[in-house]
């Protein structure tokens, strides 16, 4: 999935800024993307040349102009053919486990901390996750897909929070006998 579908699945929505494409991004836990100018723009670009977003510039009573972009009837048919396509398996980058491929040269107690600062790490995204969740506008709340989504990205991490803790304790288990 490139960036300029999650853009394109915004401006399905409603017309956009930039600025508000960050927020967006910035949001959302389940898009990998910041959503920052060096990310955003380039793909609002292409898509433009593509003819898939229009954009129009508005000049509001104060402030400086604002370039809004709206999804064209291309755009509109390039989401829908993205959407019937079949998606690829996900893609597990876990840097964690890449850790843990070199962590035998570490001691014990330096192992033991640098899980237990993971551990804290996933209850932190948890918490976030869950607020995110709880603040979730009314009318995206009936959506069932994506609320589907956002308990799969919960699952993942609570997943995650019990392994890391089933690990600490078998090497807790393994130092003590």
């Amino acid at each position: 999935m490139t960036i300029e579908f999650a853009i394109l699945g915004f401006l399905s929505y409603e017309p956009l800024t930039g600025y508000d494409l960050k927020k967006r991004f910035a949001g959302s836990d389940l898009l990998h993307w910041s959503g920052n100018s060096n990310q955003s723009y380039p793909a609002l670009v292409a898509l433009r040349q593509a003819g898939q977003v229009a954009q129009t510039v508005e000049q509001p009573p104060r402030g400086p102009a604002r370039k809004v972009y709206a999804l064209t009837e291309a755009g509109r048919a390039a989401l829908r053919e993205w959407l019937l396509a079949t998606p690829d398996p996900p893609t597990l980058r876990h840097p964690l486990l890449v850790h843990l491929l070199w962590a035998d040269q570490l001691t014990p107690p330096e192992q033991a901390d640098l899980l237990a600062r993971y551990e804290e790490e996933l209850n932190i995204r948890l918490l976030m996750l869950r607020e995110q969740a709880r603040r979730q506008p009314a009318e995206q709340a009936v959506r069932p897909l994506r609320e589907a989504a956002q308990r799969r990205w919960l699952a993942v991490f609570e997943e995650e929070l019990a392994w890391i803790r089933e690990l600490r304790a078998e090497l807790a288990a393994a130092e003590g006998g």
